[in-house]
């Protein structure tokens, strides 16, 4: 049967909009070029680092259900409705967003793309992308024009793993056309399965509420970073000062401090957004400056260890470290980004020996070695001469873990006040 919607990318982004659409009814196909992503989602395996936040086993029987299918024959492309472009864009190597896998899936399909289509692009990319990269490699693989023959626009995703209290159904999706026409398909498809739907003025003002967005989250957690060591240094509790602050009922939201930022909503500053052959000019420095102070927590986290165990007597050479929670979020399995890769090895190159446990994680490698994984979380906190809390997993009991481990090191503060040392 064909089907209303193709997802292409089953990734972090794929992934919830099609579970979102197929839950409301949607028709929905999912497309990955990649074979072994395809395999496992057949297979009833969830793709490797989603975690709970992203998709279980049973979430993913229950879509197969619904009637959701999953393929890697780009024909499905040409016998759908509505086309959304999940391709992943992380960072290359001159820290600008690799925009190779969108390329790919734009070409792959416009080779089948028909008229009347809605193409919608949900991918983090830099303003502009969507007109002057996006819409050219569609518009010359199918000989078909953008606004005319077919409807394109721009969807910043607002998945947000592991939150059970705002899903696609009850977050406002903003939605950018490049015509008016364009942007009314777009909210004609999101408003099958979304409450309500933000209308931006184009293309550029949506790709540009992403980067809005992300900074936003970025700047104010780097607040707090910096908060965190300045109260240490004062003997001050960062955390009550928090916990006070944000009883304010005007002019301030609560962020929380932690050992790093990790995640796929990469901090990015305008030159590094910017395409290279417009040459735009002026850098965000609030955002660079946000980065430098994120960058330098798993430094910060590290000197923290090293000091502890000096405290104790201890030295960080041959002492035994557990780290827990190894993923960039809580109840996520997924690492990418995570500060505790930075952790780990700064640890290892001091000497330590290391383990981690990790509910969603059963293998992790770092500095090309594989960590050793404690079974017994409760056991391993008791033997360790040091266990760091790196993210506050719902299956650990915070208060049980204080009185089984010799010295905790709490970067979350997420146990109970006076049961271990916070960050």
């Amino acid at each position: 049967m064909p089907a209303d919607l193709a997802v292409i990318g089953l990734g972090h982004l794929g992934i919830p909009l099609a579970r979102a659409a197929t839950a409301a009814g949607v028709r929905t196909v999912g497309y990955d070029p990649d074979p072994r992503v395809a395999h496992d989602l057949r297979a009833g395996r969830p793709p490797a680092g989603s975690g709970e936040g992203l998709l279980s086993a049973a979430e993913l029987r229950r879509m197969a259900s619904q009637g959701f299918r999953i393929t890697t024959d780009p024909a499905e492309l040409g016998r759908v409705r509505t086309a959304v472009i999940c391709a992943p864009t992380p960072l290359g190597d001159d820290r600008r967003l690799d925009l190779s896998a969108v390329g790919e899936a734009a070409r792959t399909l416009a080779a089948r793309l028909r008229p009347h289509t809605t193409v919608l692009l949900e991918s983090t990319v830099y303003p502009g992308t969507t007109e002057e990269f996006l819409r050219p490699l569609l518009e010359e693989g199918s000989g078909l024009r953008a606004g005319r023959d077919f409807h394109l626009a721009y969807s910043p995703c607002r998945h947000d793993p592991g939150n059970r209290a705002h899903g696609p159904a009850n977050t406002p999706k903003v939605i950018g056309g490049l015509t008016p026409a364009c942007t009314e398909a777009a909210a004609a498809f999101y408003g099958r399965f979304t409450e309500k739907v933000v209308r931006a003025r184009g293309t550029r003002e949506a790709e540009t509420v992403k980067v809005l967005e992300t900074n936003y989250r970025h700047v104010n957690i780097a607040l707090v970073n910096e908060m965190a060591v300045y109260c240490h240094d004062l003997g001050v509790d960062v955390w009550d000062v928090v916990r006070c602050a944000e009883t304010k009922p005007f002019g301030f939201q609560s962020f929380r401090p932690g050992p790093g930022v990790g995640g796929h909503g990469v901090p990015v500053d305008h030159g590094r957004m910017a395409d290279p052959q417009r040459g735009l000019g002026i850098p965000l420095r609030m955002v660079e400056l946000a980065q430098q102070v994120n960058g330098r927590m798993p430094g910060y986290v590290t000197r923290r260890c090293t000091a502890l165990l000096n405290e104790y007597g201890k030295s960080a050479r041959g002492a035994h470290v557990l780290l827990l929670g190894v993923g960039y979020k809580a109840d996520v399995a997924d690492a990418v980004g995570s500060p505790a890769r930075e952790i780990a090895s700064r640890l290892i190159e001091l000497g330590a020996r290391l383990s981690y446990h990790d509910p969603y994680v059963t293998r992790w490698r770092v500095l090309g070695r594989e960590v050793e994984r404690a079974d017994s979380v409760y056991e391993a906190a008791a033997d360790a001469d040091l266990t760091v809390l790196l993210q506050p997993h719902r299956t650990y009991d915070l208060q049980g873990l204080s009185v089984k481990a010799q010295l905790l090191l709490d970067t979350r503060g997420a146990g109970p006040a006076g049961t271990a040392h916070r960050l």
